[in-house]
């Protein structure tokens, strides 16, 4: 019998137009134990207008993550 191999399915919940951005969100998530990771896209790191990023969580943690990330509604 074949081992099943579990396979972790990423979501991308913010893109950022800098890496900072992104970094900091993670940090966020991680004091909340909620993993993620940070990845480049876009040519502006290239083109030296910073660091495009996106922030990716696992699925069955996107809808934690967007409300931790989301901004405080007013009363």
């Amino acid at each position: 019998m074949a081992d099943k191999i579990n396979t972790i399915s990423w979501i991308t919940i913010k893109t950022t137009k800098a890496r900072w951005e992104a970094e900091l969100m993670q940090q966020l998530l991680a004091a909340h134990d909620i993993p993620s990771r940070v990845l480049d896209i876009g040519l502006g790191i290239y083109c030296g207008q910073g660091s495009q990023a996106a922030l990716q969580v696992c699925s069955p943690d996107q809808w934690t993550a967007l409300l931790l990330l989301s901004p405080p509604e007013d009363e």
